[in-house]
């Protein structure tokens, strides 16, 4: 329910993200005003997420989950009906409130069921739903906008509320794997806890990168990076696609490694090639060179999901009550996807692409060093597991 609603959401995501620029421009505002709009949702996820943490540790994943659906869909309703911009960037504001609230529960719910020698496959499964849906919903959104730009929002909001009538019918209160003791709230992880577990501590640092590359750079500075040289914003599509395809392709490999090899060689792994495929990309000055980094940087982003999300569950572990920990991990990533465009486009401002993509390969790089001494945290699978059809996803 939780894979199937991820790809759904991400379907109605996308159907707003190509209309959300042109929407804010017709309130007659100017292109950073109009960015607003858009960073706006990430800021406000950044904002709540410990609020968010603190509500999964006190209500439990499925109710906080439901309601922070149900508030993405209010938010995405009321939007179709902004009068003015500053109604607009409240509004994108609270839905971002949402987006917090249904993220964190469904990766704690991920953290509590998943059987912990499948963690990075049920993890990589996840991410692929959503990478999916992410690509889908684009041009959905681009043929509902000859509608109106209002029809997405509208739309967007109907597909949240079905969803979260479906998880409402169907996700009742599920069973612990193994017939482990179900969580209670006085007993919950707290961060200090989890701050003291090296693996957690460098699980946040890559987060931050990968939010930082994969999240941010990715997606707001190498488009422009394309258009800038190659003088053609389908230069830019492409290159996007192809990231998102590298992405795609490898997040089951990357899955399956982090579950079989352990989690600290598949996030060095991803952390190593995403610093190379978009630390030298700025360099690039060739278009084959542009695109085939493009793919490069997009498997780095398919190693290092699965693989940091499942340490960090084992950090937390299926019996314990983990909302405020797994906040902040998401917190670092949110705050990597807001700096990252910020800082890299300053530099690239200031000296070029070439030095402002070399930071970001220099972010990913530092992301690795606390993962060389972390210790390995996945399970030993009992004998006869591995390779049989019930230990594989």
């Amino acid at each position: 329910m939780l894979i199937g609603s991820a790809f759904v959401i991400a379907i109605g995501f996308g159907i707003v993200s190509p209309v959300l620029p042109a929407y804010a421009r017709s309130f007659d505002v100017g292109v950073a005003a109009a960015s607003a709009v858009v960073s706006i949702f990430a800021f406000f996820r950044l904002l709540f997420a410990p609020a968010g943490g603190a509500l999964v540790s006190r209500l439990g994943e499925r109710p906080v989950y439901l309601g922070g659906l149900m508030l993405v869909a209010v938010s995405s309703l009321a939007t179709a009906g902004a009068q003015d911009y500053h109604q607009l960037l409240v509004l994108r504001g609270l839905g971002g409130i949402g987006s917090t609230m249904f993220t964190v529960s469904a990766m704690a719910l991920l953290v509590r069921l998943a059987p912990p020698s499948m963690r990075g496959r049920v993890s990589s499964v996840y991410a692929s739903a959503f990478l999916l849906g992410g690509m889908v919903g684009p041009l959905v959104g681009g043929a509902l906008a000859g509608f109106g730009l209002r029809a997405p929002f509208v739309i967007y909001a109907v597909v949240l509320i079905i969803a979260a009538g479906v998880v409402a019918l169907r996700l009742r209160e599920a069973p612990l794997p193994d017939g482990a003791p179900r969580p209670t709230p006085a007993d919950p992880m707290s961060l200090a806890e989890a701050w003291a577990h090296p693996t957690y501590r460098a699980g946040l640092a890559s987060a931050f990168a990968n939010g930082w590359c994969n999240f941010g750079v990715r997606v707001a500075v190498v488009p422009q990076f394309a258009v800038a040289v190659h003088d053609g914003p389908w230069v830019a599509g492409l290159a996007l696609a192809l990231a998102a395809l590298g992405t795609a392709l490898t997040l089951p490999r990357g899955g399956r490694m982090t579950d079989t090899v352990g989690r600290r060689p598949t996030v060095l792994l991803g952390l190593v090639v995403t610093a190379l495929g978009l630390g030298l990309i700025g360099w690039s000055g060739s278009l084959a060179v542009l695109l085939v980094l493009s793919v490069f940087s997009g498997v780095g982003g398919g190693f290092v999901n699965p693989a940091q999300q499942a340490a960090v569950a084992d950090v937390v572990g299926n019996e314990r009550g983990s909302g405020r920990v797994l906040s902040v991990f998401q917190m670092a990533q949110d705050a990597g996807a807001i700096l990252g465009p910020v800082l890299v486009g300053i530099v690239a401002d200031q000296v070029g692409y070439g030095w402002a993509f070399a930071l970001t390969g220099a972010v990913a790089l530092l992301a690795a060093l606390p993962w060389v001494t972390a210790p390995e945290t996945r399970p030993q699978e009992p004998p006869g597991v591995e390779g049989s059809p019930s230990g594989q996803l």
